[in-house]
């Protein structure tokens, strides 16, 4: 049984701790919020203990690993604690938004040959996975071109936006991660980008509507359209398409019923609402793969120089939309 401490029980925190509580191989035993009463709330709901500070929380006999969910600014400071304090860790994208402090960060808990998986869930989506696997298993033949789409219901709230690091930082870099999972290392990033859904979002200096085609060392391209606003649900698809064919992951809907009627045909459920539903059983299997290589000691899908890559992708296309040019990448 692998003990969790979990540092940080807002709303994906929260996700988390439930999904702790309930594996079979794993146990929740003590909760750190910087908000106690978030902390006590969870902590009471599984049947875990509140801890008065990190260092309490690293420092309980009881603790294996650490599941980080707190925000973005504390991920480094944490992982590093965490390292030092001998416990597997599984943290919530991205590592930071300076890739710098990420690259400090590796560089000095890499000694101690830490267990650290980042969470790009979406690689854990059962469907995505199939195409994956598919795809590897030469179903397709050799990958060509990638397509993603990812729109959001709506756009956050400006107070989130502003410590968010932005669209590309944010949002898109779980689709920079999955063009890395299905066609290795990427050496060019080229990006249009827009205010075209809010324009609170532009005064905070972000963008809401963002086109990224990437070139694979491969030679494979992707192409990724992201928005922050999309009327009919949390669109999440892909398409990979080969020499000798394609595979395609849709929409998920809580049924598969249609209606046919006079006024309508064809007519389905409404997408899942957002990321926690849509990618519920990609969050239990990121748990469950996290467990299997601290028991077994491998190496996680994830690694920290995966979350590093994608955020060096992010800082790219961020370049690109300001430059107008395409960025190359060390490939």
């Amino acid at each position: 049984m692998l003990r969790f401490a979990l540092l940080g029980a807002g709303r994906i925190g929260r996700m988390h701790a439930a999904n702790l509580a309930a594996h079979p191989r794993a146990s929740l035993t003590w909760v750190y919020d910087a908000v106690p009463a978030a902390a006590d709330e969870a902590a009471a709901k599984h049947g875990a203990k509140r801890a008065a500070s990190v260092e309490a929380a690293l420092a309980a006999k009881d603790v294996d690993a650490v599941l980080i969910a707190s925000p973005t600014d504390t991920h480094v400071a944490l992982i590093t604690a965490a390292a030092k304090a001998g416990k597997a860790i599984l943290c919530e994208k991205p590592i930071d938004l300076d890739i710098k402090r990420a690259d400090a960060c590796w560089a000095e808990i890499a000694p101690l040959k830490p267990v650290v998986m980042i969470g790009f869930n979406r690689r854990f989506d059962p469907s995505f996975k199939a195409v994956h696997d598919r795809a590897a298993a030469g179903e397709i033949g050799r990958p060509e071109q990638l397509i993603i789409t990812s729109r959001d219901p709506a756009p956050p709230p400006i107070s989130y936006i502003n410590v968010s690091g932005g669209l590309f930082r944010d949002m898109a870099i779980h689709d920079f991660d999955l063009a890395r999972y299905f066609l290795g290392d990427i050496v060019e990033v080229s990006a249009t980008a827009g205010v075209l859904i809010d324009p609170a979002i532009g005064a905070a200096g972000d963008i809401d509507s963002a086109m990224v085609t990437l070139k694979a060392k491969s030679g494979a391209m992707a192409f990724i359209n992201n928005a922050r606003r999309c009327s009919y649900g949390y669109d999440q698809r892909i398409e990979l398409f080969g020499e000798k064919g394609m595979l395609q992951a849709g929409n998920r809907r809580a049924t598969t019923v249609t209606f046919n009627g006079k006024e309508r045909t064809e007519s389905h459920d409404a997408l899942l609402h957002f990321f926690i539903e849509r990618y519920r059983e990609a969050y239990d299997a990121e748990v469950d793969h996290f467990v299997d290589c601290v028991e077994k000691g491998t190496t996680p899908l994830v690694t920290f120089a995966d979350g590093c890559e994608a955020l060096r992708i992010a800082d790219a296309a961020l370049e690109s939309v300001k430059t107008g040019r395409t960025v190359r990448l060390a490939g």
